[in-house]
């Protein structure tokens, strides 16, 4: 047997989001069921539903940072129980055998993750369907405790903008005293700078926007440097051990790699393609510098992120949209006309 539910689509990569009936497994025995309260608004949202990316099947219901209420359990379950506030984040299953998985590093699993939404179940092959709808069901291992004392609708950026900014400053050991920069200010990069600020560490924001300033110190960052200034570009050369570069196209990071100390690292957490243009290998050579990326993180990595959110108070700046509202979001998502994350009241999905 199959639940029917009631979504936001998209039905090919040319038509707008529209309401959409689906259907969802049957609970099993470890699965929870959980009511959406609100649902983030990612940019891979956008350039899923308009398969930019070229592997999108239709109908798309797009949504991976979910927060919701459980309404009930399966028999199996231990972690959660009706009424637990939940939240789901970008995957709802991996083998879980692989070492990747058992590392608990579940976005590396070596037979791929599945994807909340745009993916396929492992079991019963069903495709996947996301947050823009009223409940999901989900194994209860990749769904996620949301400290109560934080503001619910702003919380679920974290599930993604979060926790893709978190997992690199964990892995590269950032910690008091650290000198951390951020390339650019969106939704990642807002987060970046208030996580990296909560770390105690040291935070410059790159931008190309002298407007942003004033946001940035708001939100974390001690230091802005315009990155279209070659004055400001050369004061700041090796002084960084960690960039993360949550720009979302390609562009030129040439003159960031000069800023990078010895053995630091420029991770990339926004773009999803190529590097253009070309990277010189000079600054890496002659100080041991690097370049990395990161994706999302793990189950535990990201619950670790949650409690140390609730620990500091942080939760995403967004604005909260009505659901019918969600294709004029996307147009506004293009022109960067958002701070810093769109989250949908889904009490406010209606036929």
């Amino acid at each position: 047997m199959t639940i029917k539910v009631l979504g936001y689509a998209a039905q090919s990569s040319k038509a707008p989001l529209a309401p959409h009936y689906f259907e969802r497994r049957d609970p099993r025995a470890d699965d929870v069921v959980i009511d959406i309260l609100y649902c983030g608004v990612c940019h891979s949202d956008l350039h899923q539903a308009r398969n930019d990316w070229g592997f999108s099947q239709y109908p798309l219901v797009p949504g991976h940072e979910i927060v919701g209420r459980v309404t009930r359990v399966g028999p199996k379950v231990s972690k959660f129980q009706a009424g637990d506030l939940v939240g789901i984040g970008c995957m709802v299953d991996s083998c879980r055998e692989c070492s990747s998985c058992k590392q608990g590093l579940e976005q590396y699993c070596e037979e791929g993750n599945i994807q909340t939404y745009n993916g396929i179940d492992r079991h019963d092959h069903m495709p996947t369907y996301g947050g823009y709808s009223r409940s999901i069901i989900c194994s209860e291992d990749f769904v996620l405790r949301i400290p109560e004392n934080l503001d619910v609708q702003a919380v679920a950026p974290l599930l993604c903008a979060g926790i893709t900014t978190w997992s690199p400053l964990r892995r590269w050991g950032v910690k008091a005293g650290s000198k951390v920069a951020v390339i650019g200010l969106g939704g990642l990069g807002h987060m970046a700078l208030k996580l990296a600020h909560a770390m105690g560490a040291e935070v410059t924001l790159f931008t190309r926007s002298p407007g942003k300033e004033a946001d940035a110190r708001q939100l974390g960052a001690q230091h802005v440097v315009l990155s279209t200034d070659p004055q400001q570009m050369d004061a700041v050369k090796g002084q960084f051990e960690l960039i993360i570069d949550t720009v979302p196209y390609a562009h030129d990071i040439n003159p960031y790699m000069p800023t990078l100390t010895l053995d630091g690292t420029l991770v990339f957490v926004g773009l999803l393609g190529d590097i253009e243009p070309a990277v010189s290998t000079l600054p890496m050579i002659l100080g041991r510098r690097s370049v990395s990326g990161s994706c999302i993180g793990g189950i535990a990595e990201t619950q670790e992120m949650l409690d140390f959110c609730g620990k500091h108070n942080i939760t995403a700046d967004s604005e909260v949209i009505r659901m019918d509202q969600i294709n004029d979001a996307f147009e506004r998502l293009l022109k960067s006309d958002v701070k810093y994350r769109f989250v949908i009241d889904m009490q406010t999905l209606v036929e």
